[in-house]
């Protein structure tokens, strides 16, 4: 098989199994965390001086990525940006709003909000080996998509790409979106990632207290961890018992 062919058909197998990547993240994230922390020793007493200071900076940095994706997502139309990993899907082609700026926001999203769950583990080859690994990944879903595109959209997506960059925005190329801004669409989608966010950070807190054999576990992490979770459960339940975050063609 020639070489893009092969490099396309890994891109939208990787791309249907693109879930499996945030739950080895964190298997090997937590591990880090209770194994190998303070990596190199040096910034040890930088941090545990100010550590919950830290991990504050940590959770900016995934509210980041969380703002890249509802930034993204409240201004798509139906049929495009989703969580869908059963096959490509693009019923027109986004070239204005923050994809004026980059091709791939949803993805330089995900890279933000998993950066700031890497430094928790207080290693920075951890960090360095997990932003290598997680572009290695997904540039082969990102290759797929945009032969799809290509293949769907033709010279009206070779324009866009020509000029807009893959993963490092350019802001001067913004253009204003055509769609308003849809609260709903937001709170419909991005729940899962909000929440996700303090299980995470929760996480990170009990199974490292629990393995030096601790329980004064960060009450700031677990309130917040419970107050997020009733926000989801709240989203989920209007979403499939009502129609209050529906709109047409969002």
């Amino acid at each position: 098989m020639p070489l893009q062919e092969e490099i396309e058909q890994r891109g939208n197998w990787l791309f249907r199994k693109r879930s499996v990547l945030p739950l080895i993240i964190l298997i090997v994230g937590l591990l880090v965390n209770i194994f190998y922390k303070y990596q190199p020793a040096i910034i040890r007493e930088v941090i545990t001086n100010h550590r919950m200071l830290y991990e504050f900076l940590c959770l900016i940095i995934c509210f980041l990525g969380l703002a890249i994706r509802v930034f993204t997502i409240a201004y798509t139309p139906i049929g495009t940006s989703g969580r869908n990993v059963d096959k490509q899907l693009a019923d027109s082609l986004n070239t204005k709003g923050i994809y004026s700026v980059v091709r791939h926001p949803l993805y330089l999203g995900n890279y933000f909000m998993w950066l700031g769950v890497a430094f928790l583990t207080c290693n920075l080859w951890f960090v360095l080996f997990f932003t290598l690994i997680y572009w290695i990944y997904y540039i082969a879903i990102m290759f797929a998509e945009e032969q799809f595109l290509r293949n769907k959209f033709g010279q009206v997506y070779l324009d866009w790409a020509s000029k807009t960059p893959a993963i490092i925005p350019n802001f001067k190329l913004y253009q204003k979106s055509d769609l308003y801004f849809s609260w709903r669409k937001v709170l419909k989608k991005e729940k899962n990632g909000f929440v996700a966010i303090f299980l995470v950070f929760c996480a990170f807190d009990i199974t490292e207290k629990l393995y030096f054999s601790s329980f004064e576990f960060n009450k700031v992490w677990i309130y917040l961890a419970i107050i997020a979770s009733f926000i989801y459960l709240l989203l989920r339940t209007i979403k499939y018992k009502t129609n209050w975050l529906h709109e047409e063609n969002r």
